[in-house]
């Protein structure tokens, strides 16, 4: 019998109020070139962040983030505070969430069994439901508050995915070094990327 997981065909992306919007802009935009619905969540402090770090003027539309001539129609966008809304759901709501990139406020309100905006509750009903939950955080230094946090949350399921690239497909640019962390997210769901090669073993070099 084949224990290979189905390919999900839809996913909740929540974008808290972070440094590392980046993060956020190349995992939408791989999860739309994977084909892959995606239920869009982007809190006002995502927003004021993204204006902040990046090019991209986001004004309510998920097209600000995509590139050109990708899919728009694959992005459902609801509002932070719509608790009501398909991925709050333990019936309908989607079977992966991932908060990228994921501030130590919203992973301690998760932690904490919070659901006071639609990020924690779509968080806390993947949780007690058994499934997906990936959190990006990229802050550095961590306290033990924080390490504790990730703990329990680990324990309660979910996977805890810094924001820490890697160098050994030699990046070149910013724009390497964050999909790397991308590719990272979407192979821990099951989802096929293209933009970063998986590693094959390395190279030797010649005595």
């Amino acid at each position: 019998m084949s224990t290979t997981q189905p390919v999900p065909q839809r996913v909740c992306l929540a974008i808290s109020g972070a440094s590392g919007s980046l993060y956020a802009v190349h995992t939408l935009r791989m999860l739309v070139a994977a084909g892959v619905e995606v239920d869009l969540i982007v809190s006002p402090s995502a927003v004021r962040v993204l204006h902040e770090e990046t090019e991209y003027r986001y004004r309510g539309k998920p097209a600000d983030l995509l590139a050109e001539g990708q899919d728009a129609s694959l992005v459902t966008l609801h509002r932070h505070q719509d608790i009501g809304a398909r991925p709050a759901s333990g019936t309908s709501g989607p079977p992966v969430v991932m908060v990228v990139p994921c501030s130590l406020t919203t992973l301690a309100g998760i932690a904490s069994g919070s659901a006071s905006n639609l990020t924690e509750r779509a968080a806390q009903v993947a949780l007690k439901e058994g499934r997906k939950l990936v959190l990006v955080p990229r802050e550095t230094p961590l306290s033990r508050l924080h390490l504790d946090r990730m703990s329990a949350l680990a324990w309660a399921g979910a996977v805890i995915l810094p924001a820490s690239p890697g160098f050994y497909h030699r990046p070149t640019s910013i724009e390497d070094l964050v999909d790397h962390v991308c590719a990272k997210i979407l192979q821990v769901c099951g989802i096929p990327q293209d933009r970063v090669a998986a590693w094959d073993g390395g190279r030797v070099d010649p005595e």
